[in-house]
């Protein structure tokens, strides 16, 4: 049998949590070694300004292709809500394993026992909108860092709440930090939010034929029509951008949402058959973005109304 195989991560806490469960499972269905090689990226060294001011796609995951490339690496895991959903060059996204909760959580108060002006952190331009479409009179507050970071920051009274993905909590162990949950019906995750990729080139058919074990059907066509939506908007962490699909049945269960940096924002909900999925998601990405063109503009103070219909 040859060496083992060389699996890049960032170095977080949640990368190497997440890195190391699909490790394990790697070992479990190949019985072949598994090592964890940590690669910081571009996303990691910059903390001091919010992402949609660094700019550019790929912040998290760039050098992590560049190894997968050049040979260095052999596969690499992505939290997909970091991946581009452009394909790579020669690179294939070799499994979606079992999802974790999708949602958004608040650590430090629920949404209704926040008092007004109460400051919120969040690093996201979607959560941000999505808070004051709910609570027009809450406060949005930058921050930058990872799981440990952001949850000090509340600890510490920078902020009164902290919003972050249920997933990353849950991998960590951190469950029981939560104070409530937001559905999806009023905080519209991320596109790929609770879902893991797995990458590695696309000629390791010995790779590809183990890591094919792993993935979960339900995991794949969800975020495959959330990834679709995402392809056709071109979007990024700069744009107030969410798209959730959740399987059931041989159905998908789809909301969408798509904000402007004034205000302005719209969101529709659906239901598609499972094979449709991409198609689904490039349409829906076409009518909300014909519909957010109609907005009128919103005056810089004026806060958001209404919220996710």
């Amino acid at each position: 049998m040859s060496g083992p195989w060389r699996l890049g991560t960032r170095g977080s806490a949640l990368a190497r949590a997440q890195s190391e469960d699909v490790a394990a499972r790697l070992r479990r269905v190949s019985g072949r070694d598994v090592e964890l090689v940590v690669i910081s990226t571009r996303g990691d060294r910059i903390t001091d300004r919010p992402l949609p001011e660094v700019g550019g796609k790929g912040l998290f995951t760039l050098e992590l292709e560049e190894g997968l490339r050049d040979g260095s690496l052999d596969l690499a895991v992505h939290s997909l809500k970091d991946l581009p959903s452009e394909p790579v060059p020669g690179l294939v996204i070799a499994a979606v394993p079992e999802r974790e909760d999708p949602r958004d959580v608040l650590v430090g108060a629920t949404l209704a026992g926040l008092p007004s002006g109460a400051r919120v952190g969040t690093g996201s331009a979607r959560r941000a909108l999505q808070l004051r479409v709910a609570r027009p009179d809450l406060v949005p507050v930058p921050i930058r860092g990872n799981v440990e970071t952001r949850l000090r920051k509340q600890v510490d009274g920078e902020v009164d709440a902290v919003v972050l993905a249920a997933a990353g909590l849950a991998r960590l162990g951190l469950s029981d930090r939560v104070t409530a949950y937001l559905d999806v019906d009023r905080c519209v995750p991320a596109v790929g939010q609770g879902a893991l990729g797995v990458q590695c080139r696309a000629s390791d058919g010995v790779l590809r034929a183990a890591l094919a074990e792993l993935v979960d059907p339900d995991a794949v066509d969800e975020v495959a029509l959330e990834r679709a939506f995402l392809e056709a908007l071109g979007g990024g962490c700069s744009v107030p951008v969410a798209c959730h699909a959740h399987v059931e049945g041989e159905r998908l269960r789809v909301r969408a949402f798509v904000g402007r940096a004034d205000g302005a924002w719209v969101s529709e909900a659906g239901v598609c058959d499972r094979g449709e999925a991409r198609r689904v998601g490039r349409e829906l990405a076409q009518r909300l973005t014909e519909r957010l063109a109609r907005q009128p503009p919103r005056a810089p103070d004026q806060p958001p109304e209404g919220r996710p219909a």
